[in-house]
């Protein structure tokens, strides 16, 4: 079953990066300018819309909700990339400067994500998708209590722990979408 998750892990990503190299394309590294509470903030709104859809049955604004969670993705990719980017001023980065640190997000993700399913057996996919919209609620509710407490924390994860995790579950709710 571990193969099955990598490989759809790996065709969702893959659907991400197209994305993730067009934007960059088309609107450069713009991203650079954004403090990590701002794109924190991004990924909230993406992920309270998928909420409040789920909640109501229904959507007025024509993107459905994969959209979101391929922009929640993207996003929380950014934002790992801002942390790993610390120090550096460069506002203009290209593609392909980003794309190998893109890339190693991912790898390091993926890695989490080996490691978490083979101690939980791939529990998520038993889950519904609501709930992963719900845990990705709450981890985001952490990342801001976080970086109101200046990165600070006594016994939990950081940030990108954080960001990984909200990373893998909107994968999570790409494969269990059918989305590839």
């Amino acid at each position: 079953m571990i193969d099955k998750t990598v490989s759809e892990y790996t065709q969702v990503i893959k659907e991400c990066k197209a994305l993730f190299e067009k934007k960059t394309k088309d609107y450069g590294t713009a991203w650079r300018i954004l403090r990590l509470p701002s794109i924190t903030d991004q990924i909230f709104i993406k992920a309270q819309r998928i909420r409040s859809i789920q909640d109501k049955g229904m959507q007025k604004v024509g993107e459905d909700i994969t959209n979101e969670f391929v922009g929640i993705i993207n996003y929380c990719i950014i934002a790992i990339l801002q942390l790993r980017l610390k120090g550096n001023e460069e506002m203009s980065l290209s593609y392909e400067g980003l794309e190998p640190l893109y890339d190693k997000v991912v790898e390091d993700t993926l890695s989490l994500l080996q490691n978490k399913n083979h101690d939980y057996g791939e529990a998520w996919r038993e889950m519904r998708v609501s709930s992963i919209t719900d845990i990705i609620l709450m981890k985001l509710f952490r990342v801001k209590q976080i970086e109101d407490n200046e990165g600070a924390t006594l016994v939990s994860e950081g940030v990108e722990a954080n960001y990984q995790d909200m990373l893998n579950y909107s994968v999570f709710a790409l494969i269990k979408s059918n989305f590839i």
